[in-house]
């Protein structure tokens, strides 16, 4: 080995361990837990005499209000060792609106449009904030994803009433620049003024074109990722 070579390698051999050493220090640190899974907040108990919500109440149009949340749960790993915990990021940067009509005693979600400023994703960790906006989601280039209803969704009886439903949700999901239809399931309720929505999909990143994102060829994350979120709608004009 001559000396340009040597030199070379002991360069490439230092970048090598650096890395390393950035991964393993990264990975050190994870405390073992993660955010609960978003879901239906507890409602807020009615006080006595309060009027309670009507069926004419769910009428209209419903617009994205404050206490909304969305973000990804992912599993990272050093190497092949998974983390004890999931990477989880979330954002309250969302808008949107579900517009919801009456025929009869039937009731049905008739249109449903959502955005989600994905560039506002915060974790626990800025490194992998930085990351995941230059890889995987490289979310400086595509900095939105958005989900627009495609079928109608029928409610079950007792939608408008305060009690909790199961519904599914067809439609367009766009991430990374990427549109798929997909079917998510959702828990919905209608409490007083109020429409909470609260649901998940997983999917593995080559779906929507994405490379799982890695820090220093050390910390991976495993094939597939969570789209999670609670979002919490106001009628406009109450």
């Amino acid at each position: 080995m001559n000396r340009r070579t040597l030199i070379a390698a002991i360069i490439a051999g230092g970048l090598t361990l650096g890395a390393a050493a950035v991964g393993v220090a990264y990975f050190a640190g994870f405390a073992g837990s993660s955010p609960q899974k978003l879901a239906l907040s507890s409602p807020t108990p009615t006080p006595s005499g309060s009027p309670t919500a009507t069926a004419s109440a769910g009428t209209g149009t419903w617009t994205v209000t404050s206490g909304s949340q969305a973000g990804y749960r992912v599993r990272e790993q050093l190497a092949s060792l998974p983390a004890p915990s999931d990477a989880v990021g979330r954002t309250s940067s969302i808008t949107g609106s579900v517009t919801i009509t009456q025929s009869g005693s039937s009731y049905t979600v008739a249109a449903a449009s959502l955005t989600v400023n994905v560039n506002t994703l915060t974790s626990d960790r800025p490194m992998r904030d930085q990351r995941i906006r230059q890889m995987g989601l490289e979310s400086n280039r595509y900095p939105t994803a958005t989900f627009v209803l495609t079928t109608p969704i029928d409610l079950p009886a007792g939608a408008t009433g305060g009690q909790v439903v199961n519904v599914s949700a067809t439609g367009q999901l766009t991430i990374h620049g990427v549109t798929k239809t997909v079917t998510i399931p959702i828990q919905a309720r209608l409490s007083g003024t109020q429409i909470e929505l609260a649901g998940s999909i997983t999917f593995p990143f080559g779906e929507f074109g994405m490379t799982p994102p890695s820090i220093g060829g050390f910390v991976s994350v495993q094939d597939n990722a969570t789209m999670e979120f609670d979002i919490k709608l106001a009628q406009q004009g109450a």
